[in-house]
């Protein structure tokens, strides 16, 4: 693997309620181990982390009618998981929908960055992971997709999901290994 051209990681849904909470599955905090290690790898070498984290407001936004409450505003269940170790150096991007883009200031973040390349990790890969994926796409970044710091519910959705990542926007699914030598 070369070089990644101006590098930033994108962390999905890392949150209290995705991995422990009331959407939180065994998928969920099996890859924790690997996405710290990962983030931590990134701060040394200064690659920006930048978290896209579910802020709902309770009562009106549409994902609650589908999935309910979960990863609402300012209670514990919407904050990053102790494990990932947020930290002054790192961004946070309140979203409302499943896309880290949509209708959030992620772009222009991106571009003030000087950021090309987008690593995709967290959850869910054939949904949160998927539309911030295409909006990256769609907006010009190259995408890339951590495998050992991403999953579904199930190992179909995860799958499915890293295909269709790949199919459509020529997304590749590395091992940490071989992200952090490409920093």
């Amino acid at each position: 693997m070369e070089k990644l051209n101006k590098p930033a990681i994108l962390v999905v849904d890392m949150l209290n309620d995705f991995v422990t909470g009331v959407i939180g599955c065994d998928r969920a905090r099996a890859i924790v181990p690997a996405t710290a290690r990962l983030l931590d790898a990134a701060r040394e070498k200064g690659v920006p982390v930048i978290f896209c984290n579910d802020a709902h407001r309770p009562g009106i936004d549409r994902e609650l009618k589908i999935w309910g409450d979960h990863a609402l505003v300012g209670t514990p269940g919407a904050e990053v998981i102790p494990e990932l170790k947020l930290c002054n150096k790192d961004y946070v991007v309140p979203k409302r929908r499943y896309s880290g883009f949509f209708q959030t200031d992620l772009d222009i973040l991106l571009k003030e960055l000087g950021v090309q390349t987008v690593i995709i990790v967290g959850l869910h890969t054939h949904m949160c992971c998927r539309h911030t994926s295409a909006d990256a796409y769609c907006l010009g970044y190259d995408v890339v997709v951590a495998k050992e710091a991403t999953n579904s519910f199930t190992e179909e959705d995860y799958l499915g999901g890293l295909a269709y990542l790949k199919t459509c926007y020529g997304a590749e699914a590395y091992t940490n290994d071989e992200l952090i030598s490409a920093f």
